[in-house]
């Protein structure tokens, strides 16, 4: 992996391949949530970890993007709106093109400018401030995603316990695991035990 693949502060914690481009900051956002039984931490547990979360992935935005990082004040509706976001965006991950959510959730919005530039070319900025700003550029990366048919790559674990989001390079874009030899095999194994007794009932009756 590059020092940028690795600058994500969330993702970086998992020894996962990284999305490209913007796609990255979903991710991480994604990845700030910590496995079930593990050593991580939910990074947006409180106001203090997620400043702390908000300036590292804003830096590393703009390193992979080239853009400028936008300042993000964490404060409690901030909060609460970072939250709001990795959900949504992680039952997305977890069901891809499951159609509409539950009546009368709400769409999560930002704003975005289009612009038509000198050499031609059609551009959306994003537009706000603090975390504002944040959400438009999340949702400005996962729409160009889409447009570009990356985004469907950008999974979170099958592992319920899990759930650590990786983008999948594979060429029939089928993987499932972030790590085939932690989550994978534990899956394996348990089918396999699930197996056994079930052939062992069958064979006691």
């Amino acid at each position: 992996m590059s020092a940028q693949e690795t600058g994500w502060p969330a993702t970086g914690r998992f020894r996962v391949t990284t999305a490209p481009g913007g796609l990255g900051l979903v991710q991480d956002l994604l990845n700030t949530l910590a496995p079930e039984g593990s050593a991580h931490r939910d990074l947006l547990a409180d106001k203090a970890s997620a400043q702390e979360w908000a300036d590292a992935t804003a830096r590393q935005w703009a390193a992979v993007t080239g853009g400028t990082a936008p300042h993000v004040l964490v404060d409690d509706e901030a909060l609460a709106r970072l939250r709001a976001y990795r959900a949504r965006f992680q039952d997305a991950a977890i069901e891809p093109g499951a159609g509409e959510g539950p009546p009368g959730e709400a769409p999560l919005t930002g704003e975005a400018a289009l612009e038509l530039g000198a050499d031609g070319q059609v551009r959306a900025t994003p537009q706000g401030a603090g975390w504002r700003r944040l959400a438009s550029l999340l949702l400005l990366a996962a729409w160009q995603a889409q447009a570009d048919d990356l985004r469907r790559r950008l999974k979170v674990c099958r592992n319920p316990a899990c759930r650590v989001a990786f983008y999948d390079r594979s060429r029939n874009n089928s993987g499932v695991w972030h790590d085939v030899r932690t989550c994978g095999n534990t899956a394996n194994l348990r089918a396999h035990r699930a197996r056994r007794r079930e052939e062992a009932g069958t064979s006691a009756t």
